[in-house]
């Protein structure tokens, strides 16, 4: 049996075509041994039966355990039987016994080692591909791995720091720990924090993080309904991406009701109050969620956006240029800064500050619009740059990575009406946040068609 002969590695195969070719047979051979004699395949969230993966040193490893498969032809007999040198080069026809391959480095190492895709295949296999019964009634039993609880502090760690390296490292982390121990509720829930944060500290699209949140997080409420965090977590994926502001309220306060001092819980909920419009109320609570971590600069940053946005104009810049100052890598500031610089008028300093929190969050799609932007408004004024960061927005968007409410907002400033509408009914079937938080576009206040948007928007929000 020829097998490809580059060295064994945790190398993700994304096709049945990709994984055939590595075992050296026809597809139609591997998707029987899938069937019939357990070949670890894996399903992609609803991708339907033919969107797959595998993990190469898996299919290795089950490959070494399967020998009559060595003399197996495509067509299922063994009467043609493969040369010994064939295999040699990635398994030795009668390999000498060796210590069994761990699924995971160790956590020393695995943290920038483990690809991100192993998470969300984790979600998968765990939540969603092997439809795993609630296990609500096991939850008082649950005793606690001290390995995996180990591995769940090391990812809360990272996660804090919101950096895209360190929310991959946090990852990584996380999916150790549930590994370890699959029932445990709070390795879900740093998985479903992680991708959260991932889609506006990092440069994953919405469309990739909120599923994969929803479903870690849908997973930590099963394994234990009396986890705070869970709820919190769920709660927040329930309204900025299903849109169901009544439902995710009830969840923010059944979190609270189970843990009155959990900072996140009072954090989220803050959000969730700003983006209902119910400012003083979101105060209050972010005001709450600084008492209990007042080190916590990402409350602060959130706090001093909220406090701009309710008319505290003053106090909410004062608190965002003080730290900008005290910690400049944080690059939700700069964004924010950003958008008080353009309400300003400011357009050069709000453009410096976008362009800092792409680079702070690698956002290669972001650099490319700051470059754009920086570059046409310096030569043509605002007019030019809206023309110039046209195309790009629209390439991005047809590329997965863009935004379809900005690319609206950006026609609709270039006065094309009927090419901004057609957008922003793309950003609602999209769910995309800037329709529920998005700053209201000036030029398309009086359109009927507009308002129809926003009332809808709404509508969803009473559910």
């Amino acid at each position: 049996m020829a097998v490809r002969s580059e060295p064994i590695s945790g190398k993700r195969l994304d096709s049945w075509k990709e994984i055939a070719a590595f075992l050296g047979r026809a597809e139609r051979t591997v998707k029987r041994w899938e069937a019939e004699r357990g070949l670890p395949v894996h399903r992609v969230p609803g991708g339907g039966r033919s969107a797959v993966f595998a993990y190469s040193n898996e299919l290795a490893d089950w490959l070494r355990g399967r020998k009559d498969l060595l003399e197996a032809d495509d067509s299922g007999s063994s009467s043609v039987t493969a040369q010994p040198n064939q295999v040699s080069s990635e398994i030795p026809a009668d390999p000498e016994p060796a210590p069994a391959r761990p699924f995971l480095p160790k956590a020393r190492v695995a943290a920038w080692l483990i690809p991100l895709t192993l998470a969300a295949g984790l979600v998968t296999f765990f939540s969603v591909g092997h439809r795993v019964p609630p296990l609500k009634a096991l939850a008082g039993r649950h005793t606690l791995n001290p390995e995996a609880q180990d591995l769940y502090l090391k990812g809360r760690y990272f996660w804090d720091r919101r950096t895209p390296e360190d929310l991959n490292k946090a990852i990584d982390f996380f999916t150790q720990a549930i590994v370890k121990d699959p029932s445990d509720a709070q390795a879900y829930v740093g998985l479903a924090d992680s991708y959260n944060l991932l889609r506006e500290f990092g440069a994953m699209p919405p469309s990739e993080a909120y599923p994969r949140a929803l479903s870690a997080a849908q997973r930590a409420v099963e394994l234990d309904d009396t986890s705070a965090e869970a709820h919190i977590s769920l709660a927040f994926d329930t309204y900025w991406w299903s849109w169901q502001g009544a439902t995710a309220e009830r969840e923010f306060k059944r979190a609270l009701a189970l843990n009155p001092s959990l900072v996140r819980a009072h954090h989220w909920y803050a959000t969730y109050l700003f983006g209902m419009g119910r400012y003083a109320e979101a105060i209050d609570q972010i005001e709450q969620a600084r008492r209990l971590d007042p080190s916590s600069n990402a409350i602060l940053a959130d706090k001093g956006f909220l406090l701009w946005q309710a008319g505290r104009k003053d106090e909410g810049y004062a608190l965002l240029a003080q730290l900008e100052t005290s910690s400049p890598s944080l690059s939700s500031t700069h964004d924010y800064l950003s958008r008080i610089y353009w309400d300003k008028k400011d357009y050069a300093k709000a453009l410096l500050e976008k362009r800092r929190a792409a680079e702070l969050r690698h956002d290669e799609s972001g650099l490319a619009i700051a470059n754009a932007r920086e570059q046409a408004f310096a030569a043509k004024g605002l007019k030019g740059m809206h023309e110039s960061e046209l195309p790009i927005e629209k390439d991005q968007l047809d590329h997965g990575s863009g935004n379809a409410y900005a690319l609206a907002t950006t026609y609709a400033a270039l006065g094309k009406r009927p090419e901004a509408l057609a957008f922003l009914q793309i950003s609602f079937d999209r769910h995309e946040a800037a329709m529920l938080i998005g700053d209201p576009i000036p030029e398309l206040l009086n359109d009927p068609a507009y308002l129809k948007f926003r009332a809808q928007v709404q509508e969803r929000l009473t559910r």
